[in-house]
């Protein structure tokens, strides 16, 4: 949408994902991000940390779990998303505001670290109404003859919905 906020963040995730669902069945993922700057005291000659900054993030659909099945706490990550201001009040009736992001695309940081890329079906988003995959290398076996774990990509994912609440089940 015109207008939002379009933020780009690196940070270490707080805590492992916490992948729920909608009543719909849609697939939505929680979890913190904590970036922290750091600065080098040229006077002390050794590195400082600033204020960390705590945002809470919010992905959906197949995204959600992806992000579920490869992201744990600790992982450093680059997360980009819309950033949204929510304000409520507490049980002691207090104003208080947050800030969250509705995350668009998230990864690993390859700064430190390697990953090994495995892609999704295409339309691993849907499911036909009979529950047989359209895809015609559903059923096909690794050249090396070995088994694949039996991660995400084995299973029926939910069916998408035509759009998600504005609220996450949390």
């Amino acid at each position: 949408m015109s207008g939002e906020t379009v933020i780009t963040i690196v940070g270490n995730l707080v805590d492992d994902p916490e992948l729920r669902f909608t009543p719909a069945g849609v697939a939505v993922a929680k979890f913190r991000i904590a970036s922290t700057p750091r600065r080098f005291n040229k006077t002390t000659n050794e590195w400082e940390d600033g204020e960390g900054l705590f945002l809470t993030c919010s992905v959906w659909r197949q995204a959600a779990e992806n992000v579920a099945e490869s992201l744990a706490r600790g992982t450093r990550v680059i997360v980009q998303g819309r950033l949204k201001q929510r304000s409520y009040e507490d049980k002691e009736q207090v104003k208080r505001t947050v800030y969250e992001i509705d995350v668009d695309e998230v990864g690993p940081s390859l700064l430190r670290a390697s990953a090994k890329l495995v892609k999704n079906p295409a339309g691993a988003n849907s499911v036909p109404a009979n529950g047989t995959s359209q895809d015609p290398w559903a059923g096909a076996k690794p050249a090396n003859g070995q088994q694949q774990g039996s991660g995400w990509g084995n299973q029926q994912p939910a069916q998408a919905a035509a759009g998600h609440p504005d609220e996450p089940p949390f």
